[in-house]
């Protein structure tokens, strides 16, 4: 075995190379998204209760305005972005789900907006 790989023409141990790295991006990726996707979820909750959203919304029941589910029911699936939600959340709004208006919600920051919206799509879970 020792000097083998020598033996071995240059594209072959490039290749063998590539492999190893591509093998090691791969399980990297995996152990990034393991990790991120559930605090993602934990910070978009934790959001909803920051900026007060609980108090209108909840997991699967109407309070004031929609549950989490029935936004995500409507919405999800392609409907409509991330963007589009977030900006429809910043805007406010009346009639889409009742007669009670939305009141805009200028004060959160875009990137947390973004969050929500992503959150709310994904089915709040």
């Amino acid at each position: 075995m020792t000097g083998d790989w020598k033996q071995r023409p240059s594209a072959e141990r490039i290749t063998a190379s590539q492999r190893s790295l591509v093998a090691s991006l791969v399980v990297a990726l995996g152990i990034c998204v393991s990790v991120a996707w559930p605090a993602r979820v934990v910070a978009s909750q934790a959001l909803a209760q920051k900026y007060g959203c609980v108090g209108c919304h909840q997991a699967t029941a109407k309070v004031v305005g929609p549950s989490w589910k029935d936004i995500g029911a409507r919405y999800g699936e392609g409907k409509v972005t991330a963007a589009q939600l977030a900006a429809s959340i910043k805007d406010g709004g009346s009639g889409k789900w009742g007669t009670i208006p939305m009141p805009p919600q200028t004060s959160i920051p875009d990137a947390d907006l973004q969050s929500l919206a992503r959150w709310v799509l994904d089915g709040a879970k």
